[in-house]
């Protein structure tokens, strides 16, 4: 079989099981928010006014701002909780807008007839109003049982586990593979929930009890499938779980499953939490949400402590260990021993042009026809690494177009001429593979970005764990490292696969 394949369906019950938790247990809390908040708006207009514009207000916000919100709401929590929170908040609108047009729908003299029958209200809602209305309320609840199962593919940058693991995961490493896998995957999955639903819509308006039971048990036989790998795990032997959060690139995907085979052999349990991103993953080590996470130094140099003068890798590192020590309780076990910083990268005759330095970046602009077109990944542009690049080398805005891309895109993006220069990560193996060069930078634009390991507060004081990750501490060189982002990059290795090569080529293969 297939490498790849392999390693998709390996993960096929985690990353389903996750999916259709999260997606059932949103769309079961929405329908106990919505039907009986529906039943009182459809009495009250001014009520139905209000709840509705609140849930269309929801509904206008993107989905990873809110999801993004929800970690900052709970204090760094992330995976389940966050995202139960914002797609039950989505899932709200269809079915309170269908349970009030439907109970609104009801012939009125149909309820005057019960009402002349002695029924209370009570009864004349739930005999006459419901069982009319339901066809109306079950379309709604297929809507929203749709938007929820596509929406759920996008929790995995807040730590979600679900469908769309495969997706971010296949864009970030151009396995394209993994990415049609888990968008078929999604489709499939929203259209067997859509169906069932859309028989117990047809029993309603039929009055048929098969067709009823036949959506009922089509649920529980889907429900209990997906769920039976998060159920199996109740049963397991009891044993530490461990943590891994990293982001949403290669080499945090290799570096994931090098942690991962560490922990394992010293006999803890595993919770990987990939394509989580930055700031997430920061939120979430200070507040003991994840155990160990690898970052960088210029990362928490620049974003978390906001400084803007440069010192050499030595004192940066000594300034960020203490900072994080000091603030946050998180322990920096150390360097990996190799580092991935920011670079200008450009094709190898153009380096040539340029003497290899940034100094000649600006002049050598003003030569070409049209604007400079700078790529990069998605945050550089805000960073102030990027305002500090501009200053030192004169990069004016009347000279420059910023093209913020994928990261995985941009290095072919640059050799095939879509782009003229690329903000590279010095670290990786298409450099060299597709004839880059990283230009000097004599000005020090960018700081260090030395590959640090770092626990939380709670998991520096857990016995094993320092012990499992230590060897892991100045055993890595930027060569191996190159080496394993090449193997997926290019020769297109699955990460768990390079990730052992890599344990072997620094002598920690168990």
């Amino acid at each position: 079989m297939n490498e790849h394949l392999a390693e998709l369906l390996n993960r096929l019950p985690a990353y389903l099981g996750g999916h259709l938790l999260l997606s059932l247990a949103a769309l079961g809390c929405g329908l106990v928010i919505s039907l009986p908040l529906g039943v009182l708006a459809s009495r009250r207009p001014r009520l139905a006014e209000c709840a509705l514009g609140v849930a269309g207000v929801v509904q206008t916000v993107p989905s990873l701002a809110l999801l993004a919100l929800m970690v900052l709401v709970l204090a760094g929590r992330i995976g389940f909780l966050p995202a139960f929170i914002a797609l039950t908040l989505y899932s709200v609108l269809p079915i309170l807008a269908n349970t009030i047009t439907g109970i609104r729908g009801v012939d009125p003299s149909l309820t005057e007839a019960a009402r002349g029958l002695g029924m209370t209200s009570r009864q004349t809602l739930l005999r006459v109003e419901l069982p009319l209305a339901a066809p109306v309320i079950i379309a709604g609840i297929r809507t929203a049982t749709v938007l929820v199962v596509g929406t759920a593919t996008l929790v995995t940058p807040v730590g979600g586990v679900s469908l769309g693991n495969y997706i971010f995961g296949g864009l970030e490493s151009l396995n394209h593979l993994a990415t049609v896998f888990g968008c078929v995957l999604a489709a499939v999955l929203a259209i067997v929930l859509d169906q069932l639903v859309r028989l117990l819509e047809l029993a309603a308006r039929r009055r048929s009890r098969p067709l009823a039971w036949a959506g009922a048990a089509g649920l529980l036989l889907v429900l209990a499938g997906g769920l039976y790998e998060p159920a199996k795990r109740l049963f397991e032997p009891a044993t530490e779980r461990a943590v891994i959060a990293t982001g949403p690139f290669t080499e945090q995907h290799v570096l994931d499953a090098v942690l991962a085979r560490r922990l394992e052999d010293a006999g803890f349990r595993v919770d990987r939490r990939p394509g989580t991103s930055e700031g997430i993953q920061f939120l979430a080590l200070f507040h003991d949400q994840v155990d160990c996470i690898v970052n960088y130094t210029g990362n928490v140099w620049t974003l978390l402590m906001k400084r803007e003068d440069f010192k050499d890798s030595r004192q940066t590192l000594a300034e960020v260990r203490e900072y994080l020590r000091k603030e946050h309780g998180v322990v920096c076990l150390g360097p990996l021993g190799f580092e991935n910083a920011y670079a200008i990268a450009v094709p190898n005759d153009v380096a040539r042009e340029l003497d290899g330095s940034l100094e000649n970046l600006a002049a050598w602009a003003k030569r070409r026809r049209g604007k400079l077109r700078i790529g990069g990944d998605s945050q550089f542009f805000t960073r102030p690494e990027w305002t500090r690049l501009r200053e030192l080398y004169g990069l004016y805005d009347g000279k420059i177009e910023e093209l913020a891309m994928d990261p995985t895109l941009m290095y072919g993006a640059v050799r095939d001429g879509q782009v003229d220069v690329i903000v590279a990560y010095t670290s990786d193996g298409r450099i060299p593979a597709y004839g880059l060069e990283v230009l000097k930078d004599p000005q020090r634009a960018f700081p260090p970005y030395d590959a640090i390991l770092l626990l939380s507060p709670a998991a520096s004081r857990r016995p094993g764990l320092k012990e499992a990750l230590g060897p892991l501490v100045d055993a890595v060189r930027l060569e191996a490292m190159r080496k394993a982002n090449y193997r997926v990059d290019v020769d297109h290795w699955t990460a768990r696969r390079a990730a052992e090569e890599l344990l072997e080529r620094i002598g920690l293969e168990k």
